[in-house]
């Protein structure tokens, strides 16, 4: 009962303190229920005021963190690009010097070549002059056996000229008995075959008679050693007292008999274009010395004719 007392009492004067104060708004004129309606209604609209611009800051915020990471970002690149460029131009200068050290290394190749061409050329002229010398020294080998066997020659002929002014005529060679004028030099002029017997009639003899192997190898080495080896064999022919002319094939000497033994070239006498006189050449082979010719052909000539005193 005394619970319910204590309640009833404090609701009693809950009751008055809200009368009281509703009767005291009543009496405020400053306040009216327009005002408190507008006041209540105010306070929910500046709350709400406040979140754009907290909306707003975050915005900044957020952008702000963006910039500085871009800006870290755009430092850490820039950075990468400087080093970049710096690797860049290192790459430049070394690829430069590689550039400076191939175009020394192909300079150095061409003067190599050029010096090697120049080299070459100095030992292919070497070699050209080396084979000058050697040709040379050949040449001058085949001459000194040329003089050595002029020589022997001459030596071989001396006894034969000493005996040759007691037996022969100035000019005349004696040789196996008989005196033979051979005219080796080209002081004489060339002549045909009969202009060359008629020659050797007016000195007191004729166109020689080779008619043994001893005189065909004699006159044959007489004439060989004085041809030149340079020259042809055919300018260093000689009439000999051998023809045709009166029967064809029926070869005679001067003196009517006629041709026994014979000494011709290999196909020879071939008669080619009235080929009706003999000549003897120099060749190596004394057994194969002689050739028909025409015999209006001019040539040099070998005389014959019979020793003085013989006693």
């Amino acid at each position: 009962m005394a619970d319910e007392g204590n309640s009833s009492s404090f609701v009693a004067t809950f009751d008055k303190l809200i009368c009281e104060d509703d009767s005291g708004t009543d009496e405020n004129p400053l306040y009216s229920s327009q005002d408190k309606q507008q006041v209540s209604m105010s306070m929910p609209r500046h709350e709400s005021s406040q979140n754009p611009y907290r909306l707003l800051t975050v915005i900044l915020a957020v952008m702000a963190v963006i910039l500085l990471a871009i800006d870290i970002g755009l430092g850490v690149y820039y950075n990468q690009l400087t080093g970049g460029q710096q690797t860049i131009k290192y790459i430049h200068s070394e690829v430069a010097k590689l550039q400076d050290g191939y175009n020394a290394a192909i300079q150095e190749r061409i003067d190599a070549k050029k010096q090697l061409d120049r080299e070459l050329g100095e030992q292919q002229r070497l070699k050209w002059e080396i084979e000058h010398q050697t040709k040379r020294s050949k040449d001058y080998e085949k001459q000194i056996h040329r003089i050595q066997d002029e020589v022997s020659e001459l030596k071989s002929i001396i006894p034969l000229l000493s005996m040759g002014c007691r037996h022969c005529n100035p000019g005349w060679t004696f040789l196996h008995l008989r005196c033979y004028y051979i005219t080796f030099y080209d002081l004489h002029r060339k002549r045909s075959w009969n202009d060359a017997r008629q020659f050797c009639k007016k000195l007191g003899g004729d166109l020689a008679v080779i008619d043994t192997p001893e005189k065909t190898v004699s006159i044959t080495k007489l004439i060989n050693s004085h041809h030149d080896p340079a020259r042809s064999i055919y300018q260093g022919a000689y009439w000999i007292g051998l023809s045709d002319v009166d029967q064809e094939d029926i070869w005679k000497w001067p003196d009517g008999r006629r041709l026994a033994e014979s000494y011709w070239n290999d196909g020879e006498p071939n008669d080619h274009d009235d080929e009706d006189c003999g000549a003897t050449y120099p060749r190596d082979n004394p057994f194969k010395a002689w050739n028909d010719a025409p015999c209006n052909m001019y040539m040099k000539w070998i005389c014959e004719m019979e020793p003085h005193d013989m006693s």
